[in-house]
């Protein structure tokens, strides 16, 4: 059971950096411990270009950003970061929710001090166990949320599902992506597609993507927002834009997370990869398309409330071959993604627009 609130910490470091996606994925279980535990103030260590991420937060939650590589590169700086917090907030206990290197020194200068430190579990020797190449064992692990809120149960802390969405139960006020287009009008389908990841495990064909677009582009009423960044994304992304009907490029310029996610709330579907713009779509409440390849959502990372029936993949039995999708195709030709056809992907987006 969990603790009597004057037993808990008052002022508790929560740490996760890294991938974008990770991050996002902790917005649900961090908003919902907030508002479970009022009496406590969190903050919540990431980087820098990942603050604006959290949208609407709760008022016992302060966001805080660094850049590691330019302020703090060794070790010792970050024993230096920990006693500026430390300062600042009041920190007498660590959450980490990470659990790597810089996490674990950041957690160590915590632990001199005698603070309580808690540190997520990652259940590697499972994941192993499931992405190895053979003898796999395809059983589905705790998701990533779960193992956040583990971490908070273990201090004691109420940890209760009290996250609807970034906007609640509502959508975002059009006003905020009204430099990227009107509001939604009556009768329009607005699909969202982010066709691109990190890594090539991950990333369905952009032949076979194109081919989505221009057919959902010729639906009555589709509007198509094509979500991505970098130079080689904004290529494709423009020119497709440009080929088709009623599809937009967000890949132009950087419109910002806030920008990109109130726009995000009004689509009707979103078509993603394994990857951060699944989590982001999640966080508004947007129900998700999945494409997976090299990976599977046994690992603990479909989005949030996402169904199992949105997930498109193929029964390989080298599937999954990588928690993250980095590792090279065994085979060479990338078939768990080459061998789903558009036409599978464009029918399940019809089956949920047209519900």
């Amino acid at each position: 059971m969990p603790k009597s609130e004057g037993r808990l910490p008052r002022n508790v470091l929560v740490m996760r950096f890294s991938a974008l996606g990770d991050v996002a994925m902790t917005i649900p279980v961090v908003y919902s411990v907030c508002r479970s535990n009022p009496s406590t103030r969190f903050i919540f260590l990431t980087r820098k270009s990942q603050v604006p991420l959290f949208v609407n937060a709760p008022a016992n939650l302060v966001v805080t950003g660094v850049d590691f590589k330019h302020d703090y590169p060794h070790v010792t700086d970050l024993w230096r970061l920990f006693s500026q917090l430390k300062k600042e907030y009041g920190i007498d206990a660590i959450a980490d929710l990470h659990g790597v290197i810089r996490s674990y020194a950041i957690s160590l200068a915590g632990i001199v001090r005698g603070l309580k430190v808690h540190t997520i579990r990652k259940g590697r020797r499972h994941k192993r166990a499931l992405t190895r190449p053979r003898n796999k064992v395809m059983l589905p692990l705790i998701s990533s949320r779960a193992r956040y809120r583990e971490v908070f149960y273990r201090f004691g802390f109420a940890v209760e599902d009290r996250f609807d969405g970034l906007y609640g139960t509502d959508k975002a006020d059009p006003a905020i992506f009204a430099s990227i287009t009107a509001p939604k009008a009556p009768g329009e389908k607005w699909i969202g597609i982010a066709p691109f990841a990190k890594h090539k495990g991950k990333i369905y064909p952009p032949d076979l993507m194109e081919k989505v677009v221009e057919e959902l582009s010729q639906l009555p009423g589709a509007r198509i927002f094509l979500f991505g960044g970098g130079e080689e994304e904004r290529e494709i992304l423009g020119r497709w834009a440009e080929a088709y009907p009623g599809v937009t490029s967000l890949a132009d310029k950087k419109h910002g997370f806030p920008v990109e996610m109130a726009l995000q709330s009004h689509l009707d579907t979103m078509v993603t990869m394994d990857s951060a713009n699944m989590h982001l779509a999640s966080l508004v409440g947007v129900r998700v398309v999945s494409i997976w390849g090299a990976t599977h959502s046994y690992c603990g990372f479909k989005g949030y409330r996402q169904k199992e029936s949105d997930i498109i993949q193929l029964p390989m039995t080298c599937r999954p071959c990588s928690v993250f999708g980095n590792k090279p195709c065994a085979r060479g030709d990338y078939h768990c993604l080459r061998g789903i056809s558009p036409q599978q992907i464009v029918k399940k987006v019809k089956s949920i627009i047209d519900a």
